[in-house]
């Protein structure tokens, strides 16, 4: 990595005033007409110069976010701020430019993949891999695109790219409302506006990690100067009256759905009153995704010791990735109360979070929700490093009771570093899937990313393969994976990231809406994304990993500028991993 000076990240900065916002906003509703007159070519220029000013900037983006949560640089778990800004960044952009590409030469971007029909008339794509460099990273990783019914092999098509085919292009300003505990959330939810929804953005930077504004306006710097972007600055105020503006056409948010209903019906009791009475504040177009308890159902079968060892990491990494603040995180394990190795599985993700650094608890709020969920199973909770200033510890809390709809681990997101556990009693292997499937749908809040983790072996009984494909088509997700932690969906930019459709702004949960999604679908019901059960090298992602500090910039550079000449050195260090 190139050597960065230090600065010192302050977390404050001054808010912009509403004459700022206003002349933001202004110059956006002057430039949106002409941002759809933008034509392909000249849009793959335009991408091609943010690819530039990015790989520009992601040594101190990544540099800042190590600084700003507390990390050690040379930790390999530092590598986790190139990975999750930059690189995700970097690659948006290019698979962009894939996509304009395929719309200049042919209409539309390519499916790469086949597309077929369920057996129940339900369409689905493959698009994930893409290429041979999504072969090589990503072995043995595929992911589809299923369609909400009604669309057909034939008609798919002509749910792409729809933004570049309308009769009339009218331009739009979209404010995005950036979150504050992944860098690279804020700038691609923006991407998403602009290329695949065809409106011009001005995005409001996130308190937390307000200190990237300033490489946010450097990197974005050709669509500034075009007036087709803008930053601000502030907190809830600054939001709440650009939400109210005039001037702003639609709203995007990655947060809390209470920050959702705050904005849309007001708050307090009498936002609580106007939601009760379906009296909305705000009438535009606002998609949102907000976040998700995610389950993670662990299918039964005759694990190695090596097999339970790569899933304990596996396990720990979906907790303490980012310090816990991942809407993706995994939240609550579902075991099967019979099997053998519950218990085993269980002793070596222990293991494993004992070994993990405590992190600091950077995001607002995490010292009350962490005592919340404490204070809801004071003799069960199991604590893994020490409290010590502000770095919390992790925690695990095993034999939920699934009866128990209720419980703060079923019901509310922790945001921090705490998951739990919960086993259900079933006859079979097949009545568990069915079981689990009814327990995440049911029980668990939210509808954005659940994960299932099954041994090849299981899917050789016909009745546990039937049970599986039940589960992935039943469960009512925007993102379904198997054996990779479900958060692979933002990652790999080409799959569509939202919550499973149909929430009204009265039951939001997950959220509306999609982003990435670059290969730029309409109607998507939800993302299927499967994996090895056991993937080598070792995922970048593993909390466990040895040389991330070391890959994830090389990855960053790669996806700037791919070439066949880079992959040595990176699959040297993944190889070490």
């Amino acid at each position: 990595m190139t050597p960065v000076t230090p600065q010192i990240v302050t977390g404050a900065a001054r808010a912009s005033s509403r004459a700022e916002m206003d002349a933001a906003v202004a110059a956006l509703q002057a430039n949106k007409s002409a941002w759809t007159a933008v034509s392909p070519q000249e849009r793959l220029s335009l991408l091609a110069e943010l690819s530039r000013r990015f790989a520009a900037v992601a040594d101190r983006w990544a540099a800042l976010g190590v600084e700003a949560e507390g990390l050690d640089p040379n930790h390999p778990g530092s590598g986790e701020e190139a990975l999750v800004g930059p690189y995700f960044i970097l690659r948006n952009l290019r698979l962009l430019r894939e996509s304009l590409l395929d719309i200049d030469t042919h209409g539309r971007p390519r499916i790469p993949g086949a597309v077929r029909t369920r057996p129940d008339g339900q369409v689905f794509a493959r698009i994930f891999p893409l290429d041979l460099y999504d072969r090589i990273f990503y072995a043995g990783v595929t992911a589809d695109v299923w369609m909400e019914p009604g669309v057909t092999e034939q008609s798919l098509p002509e749910t792409q790219a729809v933004a570049y085919h309308a009769p009339v292009r009218q331009g739009k300003v979209a404010l995005v409302l950036g979150a504050g505990n992944v860098s690279s959330i804020g700038p691609m939810d923006a991407l998403y506006k602009l290329f695949v929804e065809d409106q011009v953005v001005v995005l409001k930077t996130h308190p937390v990690n307000v200190f990237l504004g300033p490489l946010l306006e450097e990197a974005f710097q050709p669509l500034v100067e075009h007036g087709f972007f803008r930053v601000v600055y502030g907190g809830a105020e600054e939001g709440a009256y650009l939400c109210g503006h005039a001037g702003v056409d639609e709203i995007h948010i990655t947060g809390s759905d209470k920050t959702y209903e705050a904005i849309v019906f007001g708050p307090g009791e009498e936002g609580k009153r106007r939601k009760g009475a379906g009296e909305p504040l705000i009438s535009k177009r606002f998609t949102a995704e907000l976040g998700n308890v995610s389950g993670v159902i662990v299918v039964p079968g005759p694990w190695s010791e090596g097999d339970l060892a790569y899933h304990a990491q596996n396990l720990a990494t979906m907790l303490t990735n980012n310090a816990g603040f991942n809407c993706n995180a995994g939240r609550v394990i579902v075991q099967h109360a019979a099997w053998p190795q519950r218990q085993a599985l269980l002793a070596r993700t222990r293991e494993v979070l004992a070994q993990v650094p405590v992190r600091k608890a950077y995001y607002p709020g995490a010292v009350d929700r962490f005592e919340t969920f404490l204070a809801a199973h004071p003799e069960t909770a199991e604590i893994f490093g020490t409290r010590a200033g502000d770095k919390l510890p992790w925690v695990l809390i095993p034999g939920l009771d699934p009866a128990k709809k209720d419980d703060v681990c079923f019901t509310t997101e922790a945001f921090c570093g705490v998951f739990g556990e919960t086993a259900l009693e079933a006859t079979t292997v097949p009545e568990y899937v069915d079981k689990a499937v009814a327990f995440c749908n049911g029980t668990l809040w939210g509808t954005l990313n659940v994960t299932l983790i099954v041994h090849p072996a299981s899917l050789e009984d016909p009745d546990v393969a039937r049970a599986v494909d039940r589960a992935i088509a039943n469960l009512r997700y925007g993102t379904v994976s198997i054996n990779h932690w479900a958060a692979v969906g933002y990652g790999l930019v080409v799959t569509p990231w939202g919550g499973f459709p149909g929430h009204t702004s009265q039951d939001i949960k997950s959220g509306t809406g999609w982003v990435h999604n670059t290969l730029m679908f309409d109607r998507i019901q939800k993302t299927v994304v499967r994996a090895p059960f056991r993937v080598f090298p070792k995922p970048v992602w593993f909390a466990t990993h040895k040389t991330a500090h070391l890959l994830a910039p090389k990855l960053s550079q790669f996806e700037a500028a791919p070439s066949p000449a880079k992959l040595p050195g990176i699959l040297a260090l993944a190889l070490r991993g």
